[in-house]
């Protein structure tokens, strides 16, 4: 069963588009009522409609935006073909309009809980969190708890969303989709120690390090539609908004809108932002549940002294002989002095891990880079492991063998300093390799 489901997550966990694209990808035949015109509009309408959702089923959603359009242009009244333009728009990464298109087959059928979802993602894409949560309350008979726990959380409240699906998730017959979106929404919430516990029922040992790398860099958005464009898998365009002509009721039927049917028009053709997918203002920050961990500061050790030689002097060959002769007095002198004290944290289990990377020379440079941002991390020795997993092999980055607080700790500081970690226990962790060959043994000079 735990194969099974591996299989069906594929390398993310971010199952909610299947919910998006399914209900309007039905085939059939429909029968026409009316004048010979009509019938005829009414048939064109269909036909483009069919073209559109074979172009969604084969992955070219912008071809289907050409042919979702020209259905609606013909039966401006029909929701189905408001909703398959609505979700040709999502999936084709112009938010703007997929809000539009959702919103006018909301109109026409407000019991429609896949619209109403699709609906609240666009306003969340678009930076509209509260009416997203409004859209999302409004419609909670209709929208499955699986997928609008998810939504809810995208739309800024994760505690809200685990307080939802915790029940669901635990309930006979939930399923993995259920189990995996609360692991997302806890991970969301910053209970990274509980996500992984939740994401591990359905996961394989191997796997599971990559999801919550992946996770790591999901909960740090950079625009308002990056988290939903990761999730379906699309890249954001600058998008304007559906064209009026094909607004509900639009007054404008007299100017009919030029559609492409094997490609959108050039006036609408999106453009690729790979640098700012998105202008919209920016988002807030994710609203974290309560954390359980006490979380406490560091304590200092003092740092033993160093004794050095006031005036030390680079001895000549002869002078050397000299010394060999006559007992010395020796003492070790490290290579370095640190110039602050290290603050040492209490022994453990807990490891902070900093990412995984794709050779133990990659992570090396991602070690160095870690203390060039975090001081602390200096004395510190970083653990490493090679591990595979679907995607290939890679080498997990870690520090640790600390208590959980000192670990919680350390790593709310690491992130204040912008940089990426979470908290887990150790998994036979070991000096990373560059560490295990570093030559650490102390100087001998000697004195007079």
């Amino acid at each position: 069963m735990k194969s099974r489901a591996i299989a069906t997550l594929g390398a993310s966990a971010l199952v909610l588009t299947s919910s998006l694209v399914g209900g309007a990808l039905m085939t059939g035949t429909t029968a026409f009522a009316g004048g010979p015109s009509e019938s005829a509009k009414a048939q064109a309408a269909a036909a483009d409609a069919a073209e559109a959702r074979k172009a969604l089923v084969d992955g070219k959603a912008v071809t289907a935006v050409g042919f979702a359009e020209a259905a609606v242009q013909a039966a401006p009244q029909n929701q189905s073909y408001r909703a398959l333009l609505g979700q040709a728009y999502l999936l084709s990464g112009r938010f703007a309009s997929a809000r539009d298109a959702f919103g006018d087959a909301l109109a026409l059928s407000p019991n429609d809980g896949r619209s109403a979802l699709s609906f609240a993602l666009a306003q969340v894409a678009n930076g509209d969190w509260t009416g997203a949560r409004q859209t999302l309350d409004s419609h909670a008979e209709t929208i499955a708890v699986a997928d609008r726990g998810l939504a809810i959380a995208l739309a800024g409240d994760p505690a809200s969303a685990v307080e939802l699906l915790t029940p669901a998730a635990h309930a006979p017959g939930a399923d993995a989709k259920t189990r995996q979106n609360l692991a997302l929404s806890l991970a969301l919430a910053g209970r990274w120690q509980e996500a992984r516990s939740v994401a591990a029922v359905d996961l394989a040992p191997n796997e599971l390090d990559k999801r919550m790398v992946d996770w790591a860099i999901f909960a740090r958005p950079a625009g308002a539609a990056d988290q939903v464009a990761s999730l379906l898998k699309v890249i954001p365009v600058q998008d304007g908004g559906q064209p009026v002509a094909l607004a509900l009721n639009a007054r404008v039927a007299a100017q009919p809108v030029a559609v492409a049917k094997a490609e959108p028009a050039p006036v609408e053709t999106p453009v690729e932002v790979a640098a700012a997918p998105v202008t919209e203002a920016p988002r807030p920050g994710i609203v974290f549940g309560p954390r359980q961990e006490v979380v406490q500061a560091l304590p200092a050790a003092p740092v033993k002294p160093v004794r050095v030689a006031a005036k030390p002097a680079v001895a000549k060959p002869m002078v050397v002989a000299k010394l060999a002769a006559k007992p010395a007095k020796v003492m070790a002198v490290a290579a370095t002095v640190p110039a602050a004290p290290v603050a040492q944290p209490v022994k453990g289990k807990f490891f902070l891990q900093l990412g995984a990377f794709e050779s133990a020379g990659v992570a090396q440079d991602g070690w160095k880079r870690a203390v060039r941002r975090f001081p602390a991390f200096a004395g510190q020795a970083p653990s490493g492991m090679n591990f595979k997993t679907a995607a290939g092999n890679f080498y997990r980055l870690s520090v640790g063998g600390f208590s959980r607080a000192d670990a919680v700790s350390l790593c709310q500081s690491y992130r204040s300093h912008g940089g990426m970690c979470f908290v887990r226990e150790g998994a036979g962790d070991q000096n990373a390799s560059w560490v295990a060959t570093a030559k650490s043994a102390p100087k001998q000079l000697a004195s007079r």
